[in-house]
Parts: C-alpha cells; sequence; structure tokens
C-alpha cells in the first residue's frame, strides 16, 4: 500500500526565521514581568515559598520540609533549588524575589526545550515539507528553525501557562524536565540524549512526579523500539536504565504519593479545557487529522506521547490544571505541525481574532488603572473600592513606562504583522504571544499593586500582628499552610500548626472560620479557656475569619 503523501507544503520564503533579537525580547517580556517587586501569592506559590524559607533558615530539615512544625509531603529536589537561592543570595536579595530565580531559570529551559525539540523532530524525514515540481521548497534546516519558533511562540501563548508558569512551585521543575526530556528524545542520536535520559527522568520523580516519569519512560521506550530508525532503537537500554532509576528516585525524595481523585464533571472539564489549552489546541486537532495517515511518526508520536500522559494524569488527579499543564510543550509542537497545512484565510482569522481580543484587553487594563489612578471612569473606580476595599493606589513610573512601552510595541508589531512577513511559517502565531506577554505585562506593571493587595497574604499577616506580641509563639492547629507561611514570612513569628497545637505552651491561638457563627474548633476553644481578643480577615475576602485567642499568664 503507497503511503499517503505529507499535507505539508512549504516555500523557501515561508522558511524563513524568526529574527534572533525578537525572539530573545518575546521571551524576556514573558519572562521577565511577575519576577520582581510582588509578594508569593497565597496557594500553592506561597506554601512552597514558605517550606522553602523554613529551609534555608534552618527553621526545618532539608531532608523533611515542614511548615509550622509539620511534616508536608512535598517534593524535595524543587524546594532544594529555593532554598539553596535564599541561602547564597542573603542578605542581598530578598527571601521572595531569591527563591523565584532558578524558577524563571526553569521556565526559560522550558521554552528552549520546546525550540530544540521541535527543532530535532522537523528535521526528521516523516516531517519534510512536499517537495515542488520545479524547486522553491524550503530547505531542511531552514524549515526545523520556522517550525521551532512557531512553537515556541505557540506554548508562550497559551493561557494555561501564563499565570502558573510564573510561580515559584514544583510544577515548574516538573515543566523543565518534561522539556527536556522531549528535547533529548527527539534529538535520540549521540551520547548527549543517553545521558539526558539517564538524568531527566529520575529528576522528573525527584520533582514530585514519579508516576509520570514511568508512564512517560514506557511510552518513549516503546517508542524507541517499534521506531524504524537505528538511533532511536539505540535509546532502547538508555531509556530502560532510567526508568529503574525513576522508580529508585521517587523513595529518598519523598515523591510517591496517592494524589488520586475523583474525576470532576464533564462541564467543568471541557471549560478548564477549552480556556487552559487556547490557542494551541485547535491546531493540535488540525495537525491529527491534517497529518492522521503519518500519527505513527516520530514529529507526532512522540509530542503526542507528551501531551497524553499529562492530560491522563491531570484526569486522574481530580482534573487539576497543575498536572495538564506538563502537556503543553507537547501541544506545542503538534500545534506547529498545523502551520504548514493551514490555509491563509485561517491564518488571517487567527490574526484578526488576536488583535481584536488582546486590544480589547489591554484597553480595560488601562481602563482599570486609570479608574485606580484618578477615580474615572466612575464605574469602574467603584468595583474597584467594593473589590479591594482600603486599597490606595499611588502612580510608580518605572511600571507605567514599561506599560507604555510595551503598549506601543503591540501596536507597532500588530502594523508589521499586516504589512509584512505575510510569507513566514510561523506568522499566525506572532500576535497571539505578543498578545499574551502584552497583557501579562500591564498587569504585573499597572495593577501589580492591586493584585498584590488582593492575592498576598501580608495585609493580613499585618492586621494580625497587632494582637500579637513580636517574636511570640503562635498555635494554629491545622490552619491552611497558606496561613502558616504568611505568619512565618510575613509577621515572622514561631508558629506550631500540629493538630494538638492548642494544647501546646503557645500563648496566642488563632484559628480560621467562615462566617460570622462560631464553628466548633472556636466553641472548644472558649470551653479549653481561650479568650478572644480580636478577629480579622483579609481585606479582599468578606466571609472567612481569621480569630485571635489569648491564654492567662505571660507571653513567651
Amino acid at each position: 500500500m503507497t503511503p499517503s503523501p505529507r499535507p505539508a507544503l512549504v516555500t523557501a520564503e515561508a522558511a524563513q526565521r524568526l529574527p534572533r533579537l525578537a525572539l530573545i525580547l518575546f521571551c524576556a517580556a514573558y519572562l521577565l514581568p511577575g519576577l520582581f517587586g510582588r509578594d508569593p501569592w497565597r496557594g500553592a506559590d506561597l506554601t512552597a515559598f514558605g517550606q522553602m524559607l523554613a529551609i534555608a533558615e534552618g527553621r526545618s530539615s532539608w531532608w523533611l520540609p515542614t511548615l509550622g512544625g509539620v511534616p508536608t509531603d512535598a517534593a524535595l529536589l524543587p524546594h532544594w533549588l529555593g532554598a539553596a537561592a535564599i541561602v547564597l543570595t542573603q542578605p542581598w536579595l530578598d527571601p521572595a524575589l531569591a527563591a523565584r530565580l532558578p524558577f524563571a531559570a526553569l521556565l526559560a529551559l522550558a521554552l528552549a526545550g520546546t525550540w530544540y525539540a521541535t527543532f530535532h523532530l522537523a528535521r526528521s524525514e516523516a516531517a519534510q515539507p512536499l517537495p515542488f515540481a520545479f524547486g522553491g521548497e524550503a530547505a531542511p534546516l531552514d524549515y526545523a528553525r520556522a517550525m521551532a519558533d512557531a512553537a515556541l511562540l505557540a506554548l508562550m501563548a497559551t493561557l494555561g501557562l501564563l499565570q502558573l508558569g510564573h510561580e515559584t512551585t514544583p510544577e515548574i521543575a516538573q515543566l523543565a524536565v518534561v522539556a527536556g526530556l522531549q528535547w533529548v528524545l527527539a534529538a535520540a542520536s549521540g551520547s548527549r540524549p543517553r545521558i539526558g535520559v539517564l538524568l531527566l527522568l529520575p529528576a522528573l520523580a525527584a520533582c514530585g512526579a514519579p508516576t509520570m516519569a514511568l508512564v512517560l519512560g514506557a511510552g518513549a521506550l516503546g517508542l524507541s523500539l517499534t521506531s524504524r530508525d537505528g538511533e532511536v532503537r539505540a535509546l532502547w537500554p538508555w531509556l530502560a536504565a532510567a526508568l529503574v532509576l525513576a522508580a529508585l528516585a521517587g523513595w529518598p525524595t519523598h515523591s510517591w504519593a496517592w494524589r488520586m481523585a475523583t474525576v470532576p464533571a464533564a462541564l467543568p472539564l471541557l471549560k478548564l479545557w477549552l480556556w487552559f489549552l487556547w490557542p494551541a489546541w485547535p491546531l493540535a486537532l488540525w495537525t491529527l487529522w491534517r497529518w492522521r495517515s503519518h500519527l505513527a511518526e516520530r514529529h507526532l508520536a512522540l509530542p503526542g506521547l507528551v501531551f497524553g500522559v499529562a492530560f491522563a494524569a491531570s484526569l486522574a488527579m481530580g482534573g487539576t490544571d497543575r498536572a495538564l499543564m506538563l502537556g503543553l510543550p507537547g501541544l506545542a509542537v503538534l500545534a506547529a505541525f498545523a502551520l504548514p497545512t493551514l490555509q491563509r484565510g485561517t491564518a488571517a482569522a487567527v490574526d484578526w481574532f488576536s488583535v481584536c481580543f488582546f486590544t480589547l484587553a489591554a484597553g480595560v487594563i488601562w481602563v482599570m488603572y486609570l479608574a485606580m489612578q484618578t477615580g474615572v471612569p466612575p464605574r469602574p473606580a467603584a468595583n474597584i473600592a467594593r473589590l479591594a476595599p482600603g486599597f490606595q493606589a499611588q502612580v510608580a513610573w518605572l511600571p507605567l513606562l514599561l506599560a507604555l512601552a510595551g503598549s506601543v510595541v503591540w501596536l507597532a508589531l500588530v502594523r508589521w504583522r499586516t504589512g509584512r512577513h505575510r510569507a513566514a511559517l510561523w506568522k499566525s502565531q506572532v500576535l497571539p504571544a505578543g498578545g499574551v506577554a502584552l497583557c501579562w505585562l500591564l498587569l504585573m506593571t499597572l495593577w501589580l499593586p492591586l493584585l498584590d493587595y488582593a492575592r498576598s497574604n501580608r495585609p493580613l499577616a499585618q492586621r494580625l500582628a497587632r494582637h500579637v506580641p513580636p517574636g511570640a509563639c503562635i498555635a494554629v492547629p491545622d490552619a491552611s499552610t497558606s496561613l502558616v507561611a504568611a505568619l512565618e514570612f510575613h509577621g515572622r513569628h514561631r508558629v506550631d500548626a500540629a493538630s494538638h497545637a492548642a494544647q501546646g505552651p503557645c500563648p496566642v491561638l488563632m484559628l480560621v472560620q467562615r462566617g460570622e457563627a462560631d464553628s466548633p474548633g472556636v466553641a472548644a476553644a472558649r470551653q479549653a479557656g481561650w479568650t478572644e481578643v480580636a478577629r480579622e480577615r483579609r481585606p479582599t475576602d468578606r466571609f472567612e475569619w481569621t480569630l485571635v485567642f489569648r491564654r492567662a499568664g505571660p507571653v513567651s
């Protein structure tokens, strides 16, 4: 049976690469905003940072991270990176910034890994475009570079990576390792991929994803054994050895844990997939359709394996977006292989949607900023005052200038895209990636004080500190890890978060309740002789209160 012809048709003109300076500026505009001048935000970001800080300050063992004296199930390798960065940069850098630096580097590695994986896969014979009858087709190397540029832009344009990719959490380390693993498997030939496989699969296990490491490794082993390429087949002993190392690496790094959860309803899952994977998922589906006769080829099977494993892990863990994020490098590669098969009208539709959507989004951000500063328009100003009571906006000139510069660059990019380089293979990904970078820049400059006020636990810690003597021990039995981390970092208190902390020596007790009615824990504390002295809440939280209790006797 004659194999179906490859669907890609690419001219030499379309295979021009994105100028390196422009690509570097794209990456910088994506990576740097949010790195400086903000607190760790409550949730996973603050929790992970709190454990890194406890390790760095000697309040927690390097081998058994704790928060408030309570052991956690944190994977060791990512927390070691953050803690080491804090230790090495003290006292010159703020601990929150110091911990964030290695994770920004890991995100950069994820971007680079996606570029190089696409570059190697696009150079394979099965991925090459069809030759023209009279010449003029793209050269293999130029085609591979253009495809790699497109995949990198597609990854940066994906909405799901935007916030999660800029946090200080173990999932960023996992993302970098997955992208690196896809890279070394795509390269295949030489000694470096063999060493990379031996290092990366155990590293993924040590970063908190041992099951995913084993499944990815097993899938890669299957691809290796069935490949027609001799160099790819030669990887199988190294993959088998890496699987054994990954299984062993999970034990000393405390990575093996039961994380299965009930799968949520179909509608919430569908909503998550539609926005989290946008705009890569329509292109990936188009790739699967147009290349449907070639799905067993490595340039489709490998990224399909990466995304498929992450997708299955997300479902098994209750539809979590953090597991789904690990499939984005594979999805970006699949999306890139749709571009050589797109019609001009489809690419134009993507451009117009991107121009309208991101220009409107940037306009909304600017209008809200003006409302914060001037009170005009009055309705947005009233909404901000209602949602963030007590927030006082101040003009910061450097962020304002950066936001203005980013907006001007966006307008220039729109004009450039619609006026020149219409034949470039990556053309339809420039505006989505640029629009995402613009909106992230505006949020992390114009809106950063408001977002910090709303999402940081610093305001709550400052309010609670008014009722607690400096350095006093605080009992917070079974409190959220975000609250414990905030009290230790922002409040610089000694915290006991054990379930029996209320019976311990701490003279101050804090309990969290929803609403005004006393919870059973609060009633039990009153019966045990604790006296309520205050109740505070975050400025942007209407329902959750933190109650402060004192017991008789001197404060230690």
